[in-house]
């Protein structure tokens, strides 16, 4: 388990190592007119020429620079329309994204589970055709129409909930602050986030279940009169866990994609935003750093993923995991001894 958790770590170390390149190399060779971008604020700003290589120095010399003000100092650089550091801007901005996609991923699965065990548990019935035909809306729905939809029927018709804004979490506990307005307000946000995402796993949790639930030892634990929900919770649920655990790794990026679509439609400050205004405006490095970020969150979240995915499933520790695929890699076989010689008896 050790072993294999720092087999994880210092994979995820590697990757990061590899994105800072990529992210580096590929905004280098963007073709854009720096002097004209930067409106002639660059030619008497040092510090902002300096970081859009407006000197004649190799790419290597540039890399290692950028990579040492990140490592050492977190510096991302300097917004070329604002003059702000980067990374200011993005820790006002992370906590918003933050909130919405673990909020979200939490609302995704109590809205997938309970929708998938109950079409296993009745497949073929009213109740499982009507489940799955809200899963079809939900997974046809595009966040933005639905985002929208959602705002206009229950925040400006029924003023059920607000139709923009963001409050803090951690702030008074005033008209918009503190953990019950932060709720209220990400309520509508969660629910949009959640819905794709929700209906594809709720399809995908039944169909496991229906696959673990037509195996030997579930037969066998109703046979020796285990109650449904008995065989569920101990047998079922827990195998189908290992294929949901394993797809939320690699659903994690998209998650972060959806995000941006949902900030837009309800005018939360967060990266998507963030990401939006310097795609707009050109802003080189405020794209490079959500870029990094968000990368750098995503390998975090499939570190975890892999370590959860070991707690659930004992036999990784025994085996391992197939590297990057998080699937379940099969014990090495030896060759066969040789049957034993058996001696006939003489009468």
């Amino acid at each position: 388990m050790i072993g294999f958790i720092v087999r994880r770590l210092v994979w995820a170390f590697l990757l990061a190592a590899v994105i800072t390149l990529f992210t580096f190399i590929i905004f280098f060779v963007i073709p854009t007119d720096t002097r004209s971008t930067l409106s002639g604020r660059g030619e008497n700003d040092p510090t902002l020429a300096g970081q859009f290589h407006l000197r004649d120095k190799p790419v290597t010399t540039q890399y290692a620079n950028f990579l040492d003000h990140l490592v050492e100092h977190g510096d991302l650089g300097r917004s070329i329309r604002s003059g702000v550091p980067v990374r200011d801007t993005i820790i006002r901005a992370l906590p918003v994204t933050a909130s919405l996609v673990i909020g979200g991923v939490v609302t995704w699965f109590l809205l997938a589970f309970p929708i998938g065990i109950l079409s296993a548990l009745r497949p073929r019935s009213l109740v499982d055709k009507g489940l799955m035909m809200l899963v079809l809306i939900g997974a046809s729905a595009h966040p933005i129409w639905l985002g929208l939809v959602l705002s206009y029927l229950l925040g400006y018709k029924l003023h059920v909930f607000p139709l923009t804004g963001y409050c803090n979490f951690f702030g008074k506990a005033t008209f918009c602050g503190g953990p019950t307005q932060w709720t209220y307000h990400m309520l509508l946000p969660w629910f949009t986030f959640a819905c794709l995402l929700a209906a594809l796993y709720a399809r995908m949790i039944r169909a496991s279940m229906l696959e673990a639930m037509d195996s030997d030892n579930v037969r066998t634990a109703k046979a020796k009169g285990a109650g449904t929900w008995q065989v569920v919770h101990h047998h079922v649920l827990r195998n189908a866990m290992l294929s949901v655990v394993s797809m939320v790794g690699m659903d994690l990026g998209l998650a972060f994609g959806g995000a941006l679509f949902i900030e837009i439609v309800f005018g939360l400050p967060g990266m998507g935003k963030l990401l939006v205004r310097g795609l707009a405006g050109g802003d080189l490095p405020v794209i490079m750093g959500v870029v990094l970020v968000v990368s750098f969150a995503v390998a975090i979240a499939n570190l975890l993923v892999d370590v959860l995915y070991t707690w659930i499933d004992p036999r990784v520790r025994a085996v391992g995991v197939d590297e990057g695929s998080g699937a379940v890699a099969a014990p090495k076989l030896g060759r066969l001894p040789a049957p034993a010689q058996v001696k006939e008896s003489t009468t």
